[in-house]
């Protein structure tokens, strides 16, 4: 076997750089996040996955139980009759309804839809429940799966026909109860990503033509994957606003005796989050998991030499893994018999375990163990006895925080700040996102979208990655007061940069998924 033969078999088996969009596939499925199913863009969430996404549906639920947010779960299918109640939300989802029109051999009188997002199934219910002030605010949250039969390239993770979320909806008395919790939720939002997951998000408010149909206004956090230089949307807060209190007649006796429609929120999180991560933290070796989150924390290895005392070293391993789960480390002893250390080294790489601890006889002797971490490599040794738990914990924060703090000096690196046209496209093409002060019209993004597209069609076919269009769009208006993003101010007579009006807002734009 020859040695490129040999590096092809380990790790991601590409290099990030060089093939974007094989690197994730065999991160994925070497790591063993991902399994294939027969219908395309359906997958299967394997345990190293799936418990990913529940280190961040135990923090999420906590926190949205603490706003008094409660769960429950609503129906899968909706009725064609509520589905197109709001005409402007259907529109928005129409071309990814999948649809059920048989039972068996025979055609349904009246198909189904499978639900791609609850708000019409949910809202003639609280139609029901909500009479007075008094059944007011209502605050519910289902942990669901919704699917939408996209024909867009499938991406695990990151565009799939079905995926997992929790979507909130929730009515309050006042427009002000459900502003104050449409940026509550997107901070918590900002909290999954930053604090779990080590990737910094911009939180911002959505343009006119990119928030969700039919409701009021939309806040969004954003992404950057730095590989291909796309932006791309982390997670939702909607404030739905009267419309579809109106047009689910969701009316309440108000305090002073009068009727009054609920104002509506809706916000949702989906496993969009995992892709996310792997994209910004994963290396050739494969993935690199934030502690936070990582299904493992600390991995054990106990060396094995010959003439060595390995009864010595497993009974102290399996002690040391002991103690850390004891402390609530997520501790895990890797003592297969039929592999060499070599090998366990490059499983748990690819796995992307945050810390791995070898012992073997020296160590033993020396009263230590080496501990190397996965998101630099750097080996060292750490003393056995009453700090070794808490040197393992500061470890782990550590990494944490050097995960983070590396991938926000990358997105930020990659922000251009322009006020020009003639500076769009360069910056784009250097896989950049882009701050442009913009007038916010519907009929300027319009244009910005299609000569965007028109100027970058030949470089788009020789892009490397995965195959996405070379349009440009906004992604947010950033809003202010973010530690980690540079939002430039307004100054007196500074036009659009893209149809000389008058620039009202400095807005991210880029090129997305």
């Amino acid at each position: 076997m020859s040695k490129q033969t040999k590096a092809n078999l380990l790790g991601a088996g590409v290099k990030k750089e060089e093939d974007f969009s094989e690197w994730y596939t065999n991160v994925i499925t070497r790591s063993e996040m991902i399994d294939y199913y027969d219908i395309s863009g359906c997958y299967i969430l394997r345990p190293w996955a799936y418990s990913i996404w529940e280190q961040i549906q135990a923090f999420f639920d906590a926190e949205i139980k603490k706003l008094d947010v409660q769960n429950a779960y609503f129906p899968l299918l909706v009725s064609e009759k509520a589905l197109t109640t709001e005409k402007d939300h259907i529109e928005g989802f129409a071309p990814e309804v999948a649809w059920v029109t048989k039972s068996g051999d025979s055609t349904l009188a009246d198909p189904v839809a499978i639900r791609p997002t609850s708000e019409t199934i949910m809202y003639p219910a609280y139609a029901n429940w909500i009479r007075s002030h008094r059944d007011l605010p209502l605050k519910l949250n289902q942990w669901v799966n919704v699917v939408r039969w996209e024909f867009k390239r499938p991406v695990p993770f990151l565009r799939s026909r079905e995926f997992l979320w929790q979507e909130g909806h929730t009515a309050f008395s006042t427009k002000e109860e459900a502003d104050q919790e449409v940026y509550t939720i997107l901070d918590l939002y900002r909290r999954v990503y930053e604090d779990l997951l080590a990737v910094p998000m911009v939180k911002g408010v959505k343009s006119e033509k990119e928030k969700f149909a039919g409701g009021l206004y939309t806040t969004t956090i954003e992404g950057f994957i730095p590989t291909n230089g796309r932006g791309i949307q982390a997670a939702t807060s909607h404030c739905l606003g009267q419309n579809f209190s109106k047009m689910f007649n969701i009316e309440f006796e108000n305090d002073k005796g009068g009727k009054s429609f609920a104002w509506q929120n809706s916000w949702g999180l989906t496993t969009r989050t995992i892709g996310v991560m792997i994209m910004v933290h994963g290396d050739d070796k494969g993935l690199v998991l934030p502690p936070r989150i990582s299904p493992i924390q600390a991995v054990v290895i106990p060396l094995h030499f010959k003439d060595g005392d390995t009864a010595a070293v497993d009974a102290k391993a399996k002690e040391l893994v002991a103690q850390l789960k004891a402390a609530g480390v997520r501790a895990h002893l890797d003592d297969r018999p039929n592999y060499n250390p070599g090998h366990k080294y490059n499983h748990w790489e690819l796995k992307g375990v945050p810390v791995r601890i070898e012992i073997g006889p020296k160590d033993l002797a020396a009263n230590r163990v080496v501990c190397c971490r996965r998101d630099t490599a750097a080996k060292s040794n750490v003393e056995l006895g009453d700090a070794f738990v808490s040197s393992i914990q500061s470890l782990l924060d550590e990494i944490q925080k050097n995960l983070f703090a590396k991938a926000v000096q990358e997105r930020n690196n990659h922000v251009s700040y322009i006020k020009e046209w003639s500076e769009f496209l360069p910056a784009l093409d250097l896989k950049h996102l882009v701050m442009a002060p913009w007038c916010e019209q519907v009929v300027c993004e319009d244009q910005i979208k299609k000569k965007s597209s028109e100027e970058s069609k030949n470089k788009a076919d020789e892009e490397k990655g995965f195959c996405l269009t070379g349009a440009a769009k906004s992604l947010c208006i950033p809003l202010e007061g973010q530690e980690h993003v540079k939002i430039p101010t307004i100054e007196e007579g500074t036009k659009c940069f893209c149809c000389d009006r008058k620039a009202t807002k400095y807005t991210l734009f880029g090129r997305s998924y």
